[in-house]
């Protein structure tokens, strides 16, 4: 396998001068040139075994770093100006294939599917664009497929919030909806120095890990996906207030019961309450709605 350094910056800009490229700001695109990086990014993204869905692999310096642990890699590249670079740069291995699509308006379950019908299993590991980071983060979630693990490195302040807990000024819909799919922790930051180019804040690699077991499994999804955008709707309302356009008023009355039965007051705000939380008021308008 020939030697490929993708981390070099010297190396890296005679790459993209050679292909007539630059990052792309519209795209999001800061490569990593830390070596250390995505290897512990892969090391802790692939689960022994199983497929790896890569969005955005860029240069393919993550990707590599994938092939090397996973038995099948595939890429979803939005950009067709780096589909040559990875030609070159992925040439040493047989295990990958790059798509080129938007992950935000691909067929998700049809994808793993096709790819990956015989694995045990199927991970996704990513380093995101910051600017579609919430919406392509809820459409795994939400695609329907279960994901071993979902590794992705993001804005350190949205890792902040994605992993929040219920009641800190961080909490709120989007981390209230991700706890209702599974458990979302950081797990390293990383400097603007081990990116060219380098952006203006401090990165961060965190992981979601979908629930094996789904303890929402009997909660109307939509609804409860409602009753979590509605209690974030105006914050410095109370739940009650924030819930009068969604909920009938013996449906409040009834969420009101539950709320006080998990010993909060009744003039509790929405940042209080855990995705747990928000699926027993969930439950509890199913039943008046039966």
């Amino acid at each position: 396998m020939s030697e490929m350094k993708l981390t070099d910056l010297s190396f890296l800009r005679a790459l993209m001068a050679r292909h007539g490229i630059s990052a792309q700001k519209k795209y999001g695109q800061n490569f990593l040139i830390n070596p250390a990086v995505p290897a512990r990014i892969a090391g802790q993204g692939c689960p022994p075994g199983g497929g790896v869905i890569e969005i955005g692999p860029g240069m393919g310096t993550l990707t590599r770093e994938l092939c090397l642990r996973a038995p099948k890699v595939v890429c979803l590249e939005i950009d067709a100006r780096l589909l040559p670079v990875l030609d070159e740069t992925l040439a040493d291995f047989d295990n990958v294939k790059v798509l080129c699509r938007d992950a935000l308006k691909t067929d998700l379950p049809a994808l793993v599917k096709e790819e990956f019908g015989g694995f045990p299993s199927v991970s996704v590991c990513a380093n995101l664009p910051y600017y579609i980071t919430t919406p392509i983060v809820m459409a795994l979630l939400e695609s329907g497929v279960r994901f071993e693990r979902i590794t992705v490195m993001v804005q350190k302040e949205v890792a902040d919030r994605l992993t929040a807990s219920a009641g800190s000024p961080e909490y709120g819909a989007i981390t209230a909806a991700i706890g209702c799919y599974g458990k979302a922790e950081k797990l390293f930051t990383v400097s603007p120095g081990s990116f060219y180019p380098a952006p203006t804040v401090d990165s961060c690699v965190m992981q979601i890990v979908p629930f094996a077991d789904d303890p929402f499994a009997d909660c109307d999804r939509k609804l409860l996906s409602s009753l979590i955008r509605a209690a974030f709707e105006m914050r410095r309302k109370t739940l009650q207030n924030n819930l009068k356009g969604l909920l009938s008023e013996r449906e409040r009355k009834a969420a009101a019961l539950e709320l006080s039965r998990l010993g909060f007051p009744p003039d509790v705000r929405g940042e209080r309450l855990s995705s747990a939380d928000f699926a027993v008021l969930c439950r509890a308008v199913m039943k008046e709605r039966e």
